[in-house]
């Protein structure tokens, strides 16, 4: 354990104590992840086969979906603990899977089976991340998590790397639709890191005064609390329209992809190994930057100048699009974008919450990561879909991009500011963010 333990030091600055908590929520992320990347590819390949002139609608669907579960978890939390909550969230996950192995193993309309999933591993992915996100926000204190976050996002990207590898490999043997049974499995072992991470919560001996000590008591309020919280914090407001500015330069960038792509390649097993080497790619270079330098930026830059990096970036990136909308660009400023955001954006994003009470950092948190964020998608949707039919090109569409991403960059930087401040103050008057 002591060479374990020397040999982290050597890639995070972790104490002692803090080990086991690192090592479970690696795992966590890991298994999370890796479920989700075994359905990436299916879904990508489904929304291109539909057509890209009707992917608006699937994100529509997708937001309608995310509003109907967003009251669904606000009840939870209200009248649950979170050791009984957030297992029930990834029992619902995998019951799902089990039906959907049971649909497309059955005779009913197979476009139609294709949409229903499309829209269900949309929100699937954002629902599981947010509730690992909030459960690392509330068992980690700020300095923890700014020591700690890099790392634990690299177990997502180990196991976004592992999860397109077992795809590759299995789908010919086994079959598309048997792997999600594997998805499933992977579910499964989030639960047990949940379980062992309370524990190692009640665990602690001496809990510093930003742990909260009914912390397994429901939070209480009624189930649209989220909404509410949201509409009155100042913070959480802007760390609203943050993440609307980040799913739009998100969704123009899908749309351009799912364009240029569509154009380049014809045969629908050219476009799904295209995807699979950018998330392989994306992949490999978020793991790296989680490693070496998440964790080092954080401290060098801190929070604010890192929140402002990758929409900085991202300005570049669609000035070099508007000059050359094509492949070769596309693809570069893509896996730049999306490793950056996993890498460096959404450890610091997350850093945002934990110095916010648990109401905030599970109900806001949530339906800020759900609600808010297909919310974006849908309208951004929408609004590409009207562009182009306006008669602008790839080329126009990037222009307009620019001010939204230099927007992002300075409404990321003002959010740190905010969060520094937050961080010295008494956890009593934190809450909301006022």
């Amino acid at each position: 354990m002591k060479r374990v333990f020397i040999r982290l030091q050597q890639l995070v600055d972790i104490e002692a104590g803090e080990v086991r908590a690192m090592l479970l929520a690696f795992s966590y992320f890991f298994s999370l992840l890796c479920s989700y990347y075994i359905l990436r590819p299916m879904r990508d390949e489904m929304g291109i086969a539909g057509g890209v002139e009707n992917l608006q609608w699937l994100f529509t669907g997708t937001f309608l979906a995310m509003l109907a579960m967003v009251p669904l978890f606000g009840w939870l939390t209200s009248c649950y603990k979170r050791s009984t909550f957030l297992p029930v969230v990834y029992v619902f996950f995998i019951i799902s899977l089990l039906l959907f192995y049971l649909l497309f193993n059955s005779d009913l309309t197979v476009v139609w089976v294709a949409r229903a999933f499309f829209i269900w591993v949309s929100v699937f992915n954002l629902f599981v991340v947010s509730v690992f996100w909030s459960f690392m926000a509330d068992i980690f204190t700020n300095r923890q998590a700014q020591r700690l976050f890099g790392f634990i996002a690299a177990g997502g990207t180990a196991g976004a790397i592992f999860g397109p590898a077992l795809t590759t490999i299995l789908v010919k043997p086994l079959g598309a639709e048997n792997l999600l049974l594997l998805s499933a499995f992977f579910l499964g072992w989030a639960i047990l890191c949940i379980s062992q991470l309370n524990r190692w919560r009640r665990l602690q001996e001496d809990i510093a005064d930003d742990y909260d000590k009914a912390s397994e008591k429901p939070l209480g309020g009624s189930f649209l609390s989220g909404i509410r919280l949201v509409l009155q914090s100042p913070y959480l407001l802007g760390i609203a329209l943050l993440m609307l500015l980040f799913t739009t330069l998100a969704t123009f960038l899908y749309f351009q992809q799912a364009q240029i792509i569509g154009d380049s390649f014809t045969d629908p097993d050219q476009r799904t190994a295209v995807f699979a080497a950018m998330d392989f790619a994306v992949n490999l270079l978020t793991l790296l930057i989680q490693l070496f330098l998440t964790g080092r930026l954080v401290r060098w830059l801190g929070v604010p100048w890192t929140l402002a990096m990758v929409p900085m970036l991202l300005c570049l990136g669609f000035v070099a699009l508007a000059f050359s909308p094509v492949l070769a660009v596309l693809v570069v400023v893509q896996v730049i974008r999306r490793a950056g955001n996993y890498a460096i954006m959404r450890p610091s994003r997350e850093m945002l919450y934990v110095v916010l009470g648990r109401e905030e950092k599970y109900k806001a948190k949530n339906f800020i990561d759900t609600a808010v964020y297909r919310g974006g998608d849908a309208v951004s949707a929408w609004v590409y879909t009207g562009l182009r039919s306006l008669g602008l090109g790839l080329s126009g569409i990037a222009w307009i991009a620019v001010p939204l991403a230099a927007l992002w960059a300075l409404l990321g930087y003002r959010l740190g500011q905010e969060q520094k401040r937050l961080a010295m103050m008494p956890q009593a008057d934190r809450k909301g963010g006022n």
